[in-house]
């Protein structure tokens, strides 16, 4: 029985990695004039970041400064999130997991002070009982800690949870945790080979999220 409801943040929540992946490739292509592929942008979504910058410093020749870089990025990414908005049908799921008594988390490989700034920007604060993210585990995502953290802060065993997540690094933590999963992927990794997940939806306006309960419990 269903007593949880886990949710990523970065792209599940909020598409920060679309704005994150328009940012990376006009920066690129304005300083190295460099065409960054949206197939390798997409490997470290949901998790690090430290395989991309190094890929990027080999394709730049040497040229590529990752701290000033970064900064950069940083910059134009908080401006282009100014006015973002949740994803379809996000404060609708929330608000249903309330009124159903389940208890909300936030698995994040972000950490707390950017998780809950957006959080509260956006309105949805208060709708989560625990945070689970990168300042306080050994290992983000793809590597399960961060949901087994949920778990522990949720007092729910793995079976007694549901995950919300968009990336395939999101998906492989989940399912190291025994965690079922529904992918609900945003433009950037809409075409990932999303593999052994309970369901995938277009947005969480295609379903309710007791008819995804539903679902999951007939499964066990």
């Amino acid at each position: 029985m269903i007593k949880a409801v886990i949710f990523d943040f970065d792209g599940l929540i909020l598409d920060t990695e679309t704005a994150w992946y328009d940012t990376y490739k006009q920066i690129l292509k304005e300083t190295h004039d460099y065409d960054l592929p949206l197939s390798e942008f997409v490997k470290g979504v949901g998790g690090g970041d430290d395989v991309l910058l190094e890929y990027i410093g080999k394709e730049v020749n040497g040229t590529f400064q990752p701290d000033v870089f970064q900064e950069q990025v940083s910059v134009m990414h908080a401006e282009r999130l100014k006015e973002a908005e949740a994803r379809e049908g996000v404060e609708d799921y929330l608000k249903e997991a309330k009124e159903a008594g389940y208890q909300i988390a936030i698995a994040s490989s972000s950490d707390h002070k950017w998780v809950t700034t957006h959080l509260t920007n956006l309105g949805l604060i208060d709708y989560f009982d625990h945070f689970a993210t990168s300042d306080e585990v050994e290992h983000i995502k793809p590597a399960p800690d961060l949901f087994l953290k949920a778990i522990e802060k949720l007092g729910v065993k793995p079976e007694e949870a549901i995950v919300f997540e968009d990336s395939l690094n999101g998906l492989i933590a989940a399912r190291k945790a025994n965690i079922k999963t529904i992918i609900v992927p945003n433009p950037i990794t809409e075409d990932l080979p999303f593999e052994n997940h309970h369901l995938k939806i277009s947005s969480m306006k295609e379903m309710r999220l007791a008819e995804i309960v539903k679902s999951v419990d007939k499964a066990e």
